[in-house]
């Protein structure tokens, strides 16, 4: 008998059904790059292609499929992609001939933002799917094996993926993420974000609160919720039970939109995934600023299992530079804000972002940023030097008129100054016991242990038994007391205290 040719048996099935069944890619490996909620989208996608029959492996010599999650927002992230596409493309050209020939796939940003580039003049890849088309990579696939090259990367006003539970990929299991809306409405003017991923949307609150109750079955003991503007939520689905009112923003804060009405708001989800489960921790990232209102930081004060860490990205301590990002406040309202947040939960831990060389910056405006971290006090901190993105605001009203050298040595002064204040906090710390969420055994030593409190300050201490001389042996997901010891800008050092729980985490005094 004749046996048909793949092409074959993809137009047959194309003739016969809407439908694509793929039992030929078996295999499929994923890299992910950029932020956190990259890492969901790849448990996502792979939740997609798991209940299409693929088998996810870790050897990339094994792959029949490699799907790149990709980030635009620098160029360096960009340029990682590129070098990295080019060597996957030199392992699939050596493969060719083989029984098991390689497809290649960028998924998310990069593939939205340069999709012609992507497809037509370098021909690096065999598939492209944007951040709103990852249902879609089953027939993308499927195509692409046929030999032609398969894209989809429409944005969509709609998707969440509320119906789809992602596979966590994290080893251990003991912390989770759960993504509770996409896009970005507020329109930086250094920002990508917003042509990449789209308008805001919200899941419905009900499929949220249902994946963190699946979670905290599974044993999880703490759970991040993630948006590109995650306090922005605002679920519309079931209006019956919205209020009308429009969205409350931090005082002194404003738009570049009209004020949104109706919806169930960050802090209707928040109080309600706090009772889930109330040995559960609940984090989330990453924030606005302006979408702090009173209501959300008094929930954050009263429930223990609500992290007491606040991600407050300031990008620039220049009223003048905040205006030209179109932030929506100026550097007095946000000292007002972190005023406003320390008085009403207090030893809340407080971290940022910042852009240094942004458009128009003098020497001045670096100065005031540098007086802003030393004024504010973080103890942690994402910065960078700018990098002008196309499709913004600034790339076409904007000049990118600081030199590289100096976006450099204004970069590296911030990470000085940021590094000696987080050290100043941090050390504050030690004396005092910190309830921490051990995470596994530490990077450095086989006879450590490191986990993080609850102001996300990461802290390693000794295997050894606990002080108060338990026989009980400390494991990855447990809640253990320990003593603060030492301190640098970025880590905590101490010994366990002994096992103990949420619950009775109010007690952070010296011992």
């Amino acid at each position: 008998c004749t046996i048909p040719t793949i092409k074959q048996f993809i137009d047959s099935k194309e003739k016969n059904s809407n439908e694509l069944f793929l039992f030929l890619f078996l295999s499929v490996y994923f890299e992910t790059y950029g932020c956190q909620m990259n890492v969901n989208d790849t448990e996502i996608a792979w939740s997609i292609l798991q209940k299409k029959g693929y088998e996810r492996t870790a050897q990339l010599s094994e792959a029949d499929v490699v799907l790149l999650v990709t980030c635009s927002i620098r160029e360096k992230a960009e340029q990682t992609i590129w070098n990295r596409l080019k060597q996957l493309t030199a392992m699939k050209n050596k493969r060719m001939k083989t029984p098991s020939p390689m497809k290649i796939g960028v998924l998310g940003c990069m593939a939205e933002r340069l999709k012609t580039e992507l497809l037509e003049r370098e021909k690096l890849v065999d598939v492209l799917a944007g951040p709103d088309a990852y249902r879609d990579l089953p027939r993308l696939l499927a195509v692409a094996e046929g030999g032609q090259q398969a894209s989809n990367v429409l944005l969509s006003l709609e998707e969440t993926y509320a119906d789809v539970m992602p596979v966590q990929l994290a080893p251990q299991g003991h912390s989770a993420f759960v993504s509770i809306m996409r896009g970005c409405d507020n329109m930086c003017s250094y920002c990508i974000v917003p042509f990449t991923r789209g308008r805001e949307r919200s899941r419905p609150i009900g499929s949220i609160l249902e994946e963190v109750r699946i979670l905290s079955d599974q044993g999880v003991k703490e759970v991040t919720l993630l948006g590109q503007n995650v306090n922005s939520y605002r679920d519309t689905s079931e209006e019956q039970f919205c209020s009308s009112d429009p969205t409350r923003l931090s005082r002194g804060f404003q738009t570049v939109y009209k004020p949104k009405q109706g919806g169930l708001r960050f802090s209707d989800l928040l109080e309600r995934a706090s009772r889930v489960n109330p040995h559960m921790r609940i984090r989330f990232t990453s924030p606005h600023p302006k979408d702090f209102p009173d209501e959300v930081l008094e929930l954050i004060a009263e429930r223990e299992n609500i992290c007491k860490q606040i991600h407050l990205p300031a990008q620039s301590g220049s009223s003048q530079v905040l205006k030209a990002m179109r932030r929506g406040y100026t550097r007095e309202a946000y000292l007002d804000l972190v005023r406003n947040i320390k008085e009403m939960i207090p030893g809340v831990s407080l971290s940022s972002d910042f852009i240094s060389g942004f458009c128009g910056e003098t020497e001045d405006d670096h100065q005031q940023t540098l007086s802003l971290i030393r004024q504010v006090g973080y103890n942690v901190g994402f910065l960078f030097a700018y990098s002008m993105r196309k499709k913004t605001q600034a790339f076409h009203r904007l000049q990118d008129d600081v030199p590289a050298e100096v976006k450099r040595r204004r970069l590296e002064e911030c990470i000085s100054v940021f590094r000696q204040e987080a050290l100043r906090v941090n050390a504050a710390l030690i004396g005092s016991s910190q309830l921490v969420l051990v995470e596994g055994e530490s990077k450095r030593s086989a006879e450590e242990l490191c986990g993080r409190t609850d102001g996300n300050m990461r802290v390693v201490f000794p295997k050894e038994e606990p002080a108060g001389g338990s026989s009980e042996a400390i494991a990855a997901g447990d809640y253990v007391r320990v003593k603060i010891l030492s301190a640098s800008s970025q880590s905590l050092r101490g010994r366990a205290l002994g096992l103990s729980s949420l619950r009775g985490s109010a007690d952070q005094e010296p011992v």
